[in-house]
C-alpha cells in the first residue's frame, strides 16, 4: 500500500514539474547537431514528429511544456564559454533550461508543430528585433537637431517615452476594432519592422501583448531619434464596417499624416515591379485622426535639453 502511494504521489508531483524542449526547427541547424555523436536523429522530419509526440504525450498527463528555439551556434559557444563538452547531453539539458529564460519560447498549448514552428519563428525575429533596436538606441548620445552630447541614457529614456506617448495616443484616437499597427525604419543600417496587434475588449479597452508593444515602441523611438525614412501604417477592423487603413510618415521625431492617397498608393502598388495593383474589397485608405500636439515635433524633451 505504501508502494502505492509513494507512485501515486509522484505521479502527481511529476505533473508540478514544468518542461522546456529545445526544438530545431530548420534542416540547418539539425545538420549541425548530427555532427554530435550523443545526438542520435537522422532525419529532421522523424526528429519532428517525435518532438510533436512528446509533446502530446506530456499534455495528456497535464504537464506544462514550453518549447524554446535551439541555436547549435549559440550552443557552442556556450559551451566554449563555460568550458562544457557539447557532445554530452547532460549539457544540451542545461543550455535549454538557460534559453528557457532568456531566449524566444512558446508555451505548447496542444497545437500543431506546423503552427507552433512559424510562431516560434516569429518570436524569435520579435525578440531579436528589439535586442538590436535596443541596442542601437543605446549607444545613440548626441542630439541628432544640434549635436550636442547629452548622454546616452538619456537620449534613450526621451525617445521611448515621447515613442510611448505617440502609441497611446494613436490607439485612443483609433476607431473601435482589431487594430494591427506596422511601424518600419529604413535609416539604420538594417530595416527594422515591428508589429503591434492591439484588440478593443467589451469594456472599451485595448488589449495587447507587452512583449509585442516594447519590441514596436522601442523600434519607433529608434526612428524618432534617429531621423531616419520610415512609416507608421494601421489597420482597423470591426464587424459591419470596412476595414480603415491609414498612417504616418516619420518626420523628425514626430509624425506627419499621410494622405489618403498616399496610403493607396503604398497598399496599391508591388513592392518589386513597381506596377499598381487591386485594391481590397471593403477596405477603405483614409487619412489618420488629428493626433493633437502629441505628434508634433519636439515639444517638451524629457532630457531637459531644449533648442
Amino acid at each position: 500500500m505504501t508502494h502505492t502511494d509513494s507512485r501515486t504521489m509522484r505521479h502527481v508531483l511529476r505533473r508540478e514539474i514544468a518542461g522546456t524542449i529545445g526544438l530545431l526547427t530548420d534542416e540547418h541547424d539539425f545538420r549541425a547537431m548530427r555532427h554530435y555523436r550523443s545526438f542520435t536523429f537522422d532525419d529532421h522530419a522523424t526528429y519532428l514528429r517525435q518532438v510533436e509526440e512528446l509533446l502530446k504525450t506530456r499534455a495528456r498527463h497535464g504537464s506544462h511544456t514550453t518549447v524554446a528555439l535551439f541555436d547549435p551556434q549559440e550552443y557552442a559557444d556556450y559551451c566554449a564559454t563555460e568550458g562544457l563538452d557539447p557532445d554530452d547531453p547532460a549539457n544540451r539539458t542545461r543550455f535549454t533550461a538557460r534559453i528557457a529564460t532568456t531566449g524566444p519560447t512558446i508555451p505548447y498549448d496542444g497545437q500543431p508543430l506546423t503552427d507552433l514552428v512559424p510562431a516560434l519563428v516569429d518570436e524569435a525575429v520579435r525578440q531579436a528585433t528589439w535586442e538590436y533596436a535596443a541596442t542601437l538606441l543605446a549607444r545613440l548620445g548626441t542630439c541628432a537637431t544640434c549635436g550636442e552630447d547629452i548622454g546616452r541614457a538619456a537620449i534613450g529614456r526621451a525617445a521611448f517615452t515621447r515613442a510611448s506617448a505617440l502609441v497611446s495616443r494613436i490607439l485612443d484616437t483609433a476607431p473601435p476594432g482589431d487594430r494591427h499597427l506596422v511601424v518600419s525604419v529604413t535609416g539604420t543600417p538594417e530595416t527594422l519592422v515591428a508589429v503591434l496587434h492591439a484588440d478593443t475588449e467589451t469594456d472599451g479597452g485595448t488589449r495587447f501583448d507587452e512583449a509585442e508593444a516594447l519590441e514596436f515602441t522601442t523600434v519607433l523611438a529608434l526612428g524618432l531619434t534617429t531621423r531616419g525614412p520610415g512609416g507608421l501604417v494601421m489597420r482597423t477592423t470591426a464587424p459591419d464596417t470596412p476595414d480603415r487603413i491609414y498612417g504616418w510618415r516619420l518626420r523628425g521625431d514626430g509624425l506627419d499624416p499621410l494622405t489618403a492617397g498616399e496610403v493607396f498608393d503604398a497598399y496599391c502598388t508591388d513592392i518589386e515591379s513597381g506596377e499598381l495593383i487591386a485594391p481590397e474589397s471593403g477596405v477603405d485608405y483614409c487619412v489618420p485622426p488629428d493626433l493633437g500636439q502629441e505628434a508634433q515635433e519636439g515639444g517638451d524633451d524629457p532630457t531637459g535639453h531644449h533648442h
